[in-house]
């Protein structure tokens, strides 16, 4: 990021010159149009980030899911085995 802002004061501070310089209108179109690819470039790296970043959340809400799915399950399983030792260790009642 840093570096295409260095780029961009670069291309203004040329565009600045050249424009004292008299130069004619086409330095400062072309000028314009090299600052609007850089520009479009950097926008492209951004959504390719986006995308990919986006990958990455859906795939750790997947992960997240089935965490919650196996913690609901193993809490499940805990308080049967509890419930069935409490059940061994209960007094047996005699009639």
């Amino acid at each position: 990021m840093c570096y295409g802002h260095n780029q961009s004061f670069s291309s203004r501070s040329s565009l600045r010159r050249r424009s004292h310089d008299g130069d004619d209108d086409s330095v400062v179109v072309e000028d314009l149009r090299d600052r609007l690819a850089e520009t479009e470039a950097r926008l492209r790296r951004a959504r390719a980030r986006e995308a990919e970043l986006s990958r990455r959340l859906e795939h750790m809400k997947r992960f997240v899911s089935v965490m919650e799915i196996i913690e609901t399950f193993l809490e499940r399983r805990f308080q049967e085995q509890k419930d069935r030792i409490a059940r061994l260790f209960s007094p047996v009642s005699t009639k």
